[in-house]
């Protein structure tokens, strides 16, 4: 026997198909939407992986360089090779401040792209300045030495940290920072 559709069940289909048709359409729009965005990624991965290749190069070049002068005694400390200042206030790169009052010119409270910018435009005590890579001029290198001491503590100038910024295309930064000292013989 038949059941007779009432007039409560008349559209219920059409709602059910309405609503399945929703769903596959909103599926389809986020899968475009995450197809269309993966490319995108995987390029800004890539040119920050060649930023901070750039960065490793400035470390294996101003390594070099900073051992032969150990080595051949030209360097017995780092007190003449620090960077100190930033936009033309003097000795606040190495100066965390206090919690009260901390220091906005702190270098590690200083954007990658601030710092190159201010080396670029005063390259005192800075190594190496926006050094195109031998084999890929379209990466560079900046690097600098900063006083790892803080304020107050009696300095200790045969160790800093080594600062080296690496830059990719569309201002894509790296930085690295490595602990160096000069070991007592």
């Amino acid at each position: 026997m038949k059941k007779i559709a009432t007039r409560k069940d008349r559209g219920v289909g059409i709602i059910i198909l309405i609503l399945v048709i929703a769903f596959l359409l909103a599926v389809g729009i986020i899968l475009l939407f995450v197809t269309g965005t993966g490319p995108e990624v995987a390029g800004n991965i890539r040119l920050q992986e060649r930023a901070f290749n750039a960065a490793e190069a400035g470390f294996d070049e101003v390594w070099r360089v900073l051992n032969e002068n150990v080595q051949s005694g030209a360097i017995l400390d780092f007190s003449s090779l620090y960077r100190t200042d930033f936009d033309g206030h003097a000795n606040v790169l190495d100066d965390p401040g206090t919690e009260a009052t901390p220091n906005p010119y702190y270098f590690r409270k200083l954007t990658d792209e601030e710092l190159l910018t201010d080396v670029i435009k005063n390259p005192t005590n800075a190594l190496f300045v926006d050094q195109p890579l031998p084999d890929d001029n379209s990466l560079t290198y900046t690097v600098f030495l900063i006083n790892n001491e803080a304020t107050g503590v009696v300095q200790n100038d045969r160790n800093c940290i080594v600062v080296c910024i690496g830059r990719a295309g569309r201002n894509t930064y790296s930085r690295l920072e490595i602990l160096i000292e000069i070991q007592s013989t």
